[in-house]
């Protein structure tokens, strides 16, 4: 039986953590946000393992399905993400789904259709936004830890810069006149909704 309500966080105290995702740069980065604390970062590839279909509804229910999955299947400690965009005024699309707004009708996948697309949906109605990420770390023993950053902005039309990916190009973060595709990717990095879900992971069972 999963352990759904601890009371109090569980610490990791362990040496490796396994990545529950198959996305080089995601690897690497998440291995030096975390550095500090682990010592090694195997991913879920190495173990031979492919991804899990996502069947959630929540950006927490995917990657807490990630990591169970993965920390089950290699008996060690796993950690997985899901993130994504969502806009309150479309009911919170794209949402989860919003890898899949960008997808073209082959299958390959395009932000630019997917920001085009955003935008028409949009049409003239609030254009407040918010970038999500969760974060779940599970246990071979079914336990599981889990955070959620968001990072609050709007999105502007029509696109803008080149830095970034996905839906940075539209979406212009609370507090600056540069959208995600023009600001300094560092600046971006201290303030996005990734950078506030593991400072919240890492006071919750890394620090201290």
């Amino acid at each position: 039986m999963h352990d759904t309500a601890p009371t109090t966080p569980r610490r990791f105290d362990g040496d490796t953590l396994v990545i529950a995702s198959h996305n080089k740069g995601k690897i690497r980065e998440i291995s030096q946000l975390l550095g500090p604390y682990v010592g090694a970062f195997p991913s879920a590839g190495e173990f031979g393992l492919d991804d899990p279909e996502e069947t959630g509804t929540t950006f927490i229910a995917n990657a807490e399905l990630k990591a169970r999955y993965v920390a089950e299947r290699t008996s060690r400690p796993a950690l997985a993400d899901d993130s994504g965009l969502a806009v309150p005024a479309l009911d919170g699309a794209p949402g989860i789904y919003s890898a899949r707004w960008a997808e073209l009708p082959d299958g390959r996948r395009d932000f630019d259709y997917g920001m085009r697309r955003l935008n028409e949906a949009l049409g003239d109605r609030d254009p407040a936004a918010y970038f999500v990420c969760a974060l779940a770390l599970a246990w071979p023993d079914g336990h599981c830890e889990t955070v959620e950053g968001r990072a609050h902005g709007r999105l502007v039309w029509p696109p803008r810069g080149d830095r970034g990916f996905g839906y940075d190009p539209m979406f212009m973060p609370e507090g600056h006149e540069l959208t995600y595709g023009e600001i300094d990717p560092a600046v971006k990095h201290a303030g996005s909704h990734r950078a506030d879900a593991f400072r919240q992971l890492v006071a919750r069972c890394f620090a201290g």
